[in-house]
């Protein structure tokens, strides 16, 4: 009997999987009926169709052919379905917030509903006639749930706090989305820090970045180390699937051959984690620079005396070593016109205004004045003597004196000449302020620095090298420029203006830069 029940459920599965295929068969034919295309119907972006046939998947302008079969999308009431699925540190706050941004600019009518603690939708409607044009279908978990959404065709966009990795890369080719580590597959949304937190009243005020990854190892776990009470150190991060913590474990565990302690308490939430360190008063975690709530940030210190603090500016110019950009992964294929629209509205002036008054680091370029960066002269000051001379440190200040650093910089992956994700998105924003006309009549000078290993004549030769680079991925991305209206240079100065300590990985990443000044 309970084979017979089983040949029985198979026999209606199998049957229900074929009608339910067969209910995606469309057929698109011309206007005049001369060419016709039979497959199995996978989406349509309101202006073309996407059909897996025999000769493999195809996309049809919608405009010249006639769509047959009970798949046909309605053209007249059309709504456009994007589903975006990722890291809920962006889509609890920041997405919501740019698309009700973009809404209001298009005089779109909002609205939210909330499905449960992941999900959740906006609907777009027209101003006037009240008609839904699109659904923002929001799936806030973690970056691996969102890269798993979007191999799966599951997600038109992901969310994530890190790059994409090469397995994730390799499915996604392979699945027919694209080479996902082209530029055009990802953007920058934002950027975001990793800070170390500690509960008010805690009376350590810094850590270095070997001491913070010895701490998280659990290789220190008392805070009389460091000078604080003769207290074990309790530990806090997000859950291993997190960007954040896998960011974390990039940039802070891996450079030194740590892992973190598996007596680290996980948090599936930011402010989870938040909340936890404030009411431990011998509690440390890692967390995101926009929402810190009322912990006690710590600065990353070095030996050599240098500190560096989080802050919008430190961050932004990824002086801050640990930054985290937020990105945004998408497919080959066609979005829908609406959420290309939103797409190319994220990296508008009023959608920076958004991402700043959201609590994160927004991408648009600042200029700062020399009378505001003393600590970094001084540094430069610090580190003179042989091999940084007197001679070159009054032609630095010579050339940069007169002049305002632009907060774009550029840094390159470790060991690498490939430009980082941070990096290669502001190639892109740079190209376009120089194509808009924003610095006609000015100067711009691509200068190079680098740490202090080596000699420092060699230095200055690979800061030299570097400089010419970026200034050549700026150039070649800023097709439809003009370039009589501006003045492009190039210059280096090796070690001469340190960031950071030399003695680590982090400090010598942060020394390793590029940077834009302008006249």
């Amino acid at each position: 009997m309970q084979q017979c029940r089983a040949a029985v459920f198979a026999a209606l599965f199998l049957f229900v999987g074929a009608v339910s295929a067969f209910a995606q068969d469309i057929t698109l034919r011309s206007q005049d009926g001369s060419v016709e295309i039979t497959g199995t119907f996978l989406g349509f972006d309101g202006e073309f169709y996407r059909v897996r046939t025999k000769y493999g998947e195809l996309t049809v302008d919608g405009t010249g052919v006639n769509c047959e079969g009970p798949a046909c999308p309605s053209l007249t009431n059309y709504v456009a379905e994007i589903s975006i699925s990722g890291a809920s540190t962006m889509g609890e706050v920041l997405m919501p917030a740019l698309i009700e941004a973009f809404a209001l600019r298009n005089n779109y009518k909002v609205s939210r509903a909330a499905i449960d603690r992941e999900h959740f939708d906006y609907q777009l409607s027209d101003g006037t006639s009240g008609q839904v044009l699109a659904r923002f279908a929001f799936h806030a978990t973690n970056s691996d749930e969102g890269f798993a959404d979007l191999l799966a065709d599951e997600a038109d966009i992901a969310m994530s706090l890190r790059e994409i990795r090469s397995p994730e890369a390799k499915r996604g080719f392979e699945a027919g989305l694209g080479d996902m580590t082209d530029g055009n597959r990802s953007r920058v949304l934002a950027l975001d820090g990793m800070v170390p937190v500690v509960s008010p009243g805690n009376p350590v005020q810094a850590l270095s970045p070997l001491q913070l990854a010895q701490v998280f190892a659990g290789q220190i776990d008392n805070w009389s180390e460091f000078g604080g009470p003769d207290a074990p150190i309790a530990l806090h991060l997000m859950e291993p699937s997190s960007g954040m913590a896998q960011a974390i474990e990039d940039q802070l565990m891996k450079p030194v051959g740590r892992v973190v302690s598996e007596s680290t308490t996980r948090h599936d939430r930011n402010i989870s984690l938040v909340s936890a360190v404030i009411r431990d008063p011998f509690a440390i975690g890692i967390a995101s620079f926009a929402e810190t709530g009322n912990t006690q940030i710590l600065t990353l210190n070095g030996p050599c005396g240098f500190s560096l603090a989080a802050s919008r500016r430190t961050i932004k110019t990824e002086d801050y070593p640990l930054t985290a950009p937020m990105f945004l992964y998408f497919p080959a294929r066609r979005l829908p016109k609406i959420a290309r629209e939103f797409l190319a509205y994220t990296r508008s002036p009023s959608a920076q205004i958004v991402i700043r008054r959201a609590g994160f680091v927004d991408q648009s370029p600042e200029e700062v004045p020399v009378n505001l960066q003393g600590d970094r002269f001084a540094n430069a000051i610090s580190v003179a003597g042989d091999d940084v001379t007197l001679e070159e440190l009054q032609r630095m200040v010579d050339r940069l004196g007169p002049m305002k650093r632009l907060t774009t910089s550029f840094r390159f992956q470790a060991g690498s000449t490939r430009l980082d994700a941070q990096s290669r998105s502001n190639v892109q924003q740079l190209a376009r302020a120089i194509e808009a006309g924003i610095y006609d009549t000015r100067t711009l000078v691509f200068v190079g620095f680098s740490d202090g290993e080596g000699a420092a004549a060699g230095n200055r030769q690979i800061a030299q090298k570097r400089a010419e680079t970026v200034r050549g991925a700026v150039t070649s991305a800023a097709e439809t420029a003009n370039f009589d209206q501006l003045t492009i240079e190039v210059d280096a100065f090796g070690e001469a203006m340190p960031m950071a300590c030399d003695d680590s990985a982090w400090g010598r990443q942060a020394n390793r830069r590029v940077e834009v000044w302008l006249r």
